[in-house]
């Protein structure tokens, strides 16, 4: 007969169970470099750089991505799990949190909020993917010449299954300023605050 694969701790696979990953937040699956502690060390080497680099950012956007965050401080972003390994005991130099975040920022998915760069906005999605996005439910749900506030946009009932649900004020506008450039928009003083209006 075969000889069965790993011990009782694995599964069928023979992958052993991390139980530690099902405590993660919500159901934010970490990359395995997540739990490889070499990860918290930029390395030298140019190229084990760069697919460090390329790593830590899609890990950062896609962390922000899932628990809806937009802005954030680099305090925050120390202490936050995203760069903080409490089971490993491994945290990211606050030196290379800025490589990273500066990495982002070259990719267009990172603006700083501040000169001194102590706050930034994550961009998981870049401006003009909002417009689309934005667009693309007013067109697809017949929604051209309709006014919306911005409130109704960003948490409004109708908008709730859409991933711009929640978007944060300030990038909703930009999303929509890019519209209006394209004349599929027009943003509007209401009464309440500002509006907009699809074409």
């Amino acid at each position: 007969g075969e000889s069965p694969r790993g011990g009782p701790e694995a599964d069928g696979r023979g992958r052993k169970f991390r139980p530690a990953a099902a405590e993660a937040m919500m159901s934010f699956e970490w990359p395995w470099q997540y739990n490889f502690p070499p990860f918290f060390t930029l390395q030298p080497n140019v190229d084990t750089r760069q697919k460090q680099l390329t790593a830590w950012c899609s890990l950062v956007l896609s962390y922000c991505r899932l628990n809806k965050l937009y802005t954030m401080t680099v305090t925050e972003a120390q202490e936050s799990p995203l760069f903080n390994n409490r089971k490993l005991q491994r945290k990211l130099p606050l030196e290379s949190i800025l490589v990273v975040l500066e990495e982002l920022r070259k990719k267009g998915n990172l603006e700083w909020l501040d000169k001194n760069k102590s706050s930034f906005l994550v961009l998981w999605r870049r401006l003009e993917e909002w417009s689309k996005l934005i667009y693309q439910w007013v067109s697809k749900n017949g929604l051209t010449n309709s006014v919306f506030t911005l409130y109704e946009l960003s948490n409004g009932d109708d908008t709730e299954n859409e991933e711009f649900h929640g978007l944060e004020e300030s990038l909703l506008l930009r999303a929509l300023q890019a519209l209006q450039q394209e004349h599929k928009a027009e943003i509007i003083t209401l009464d309440d605050g500002r509006g907009v209006k699809f074409f």
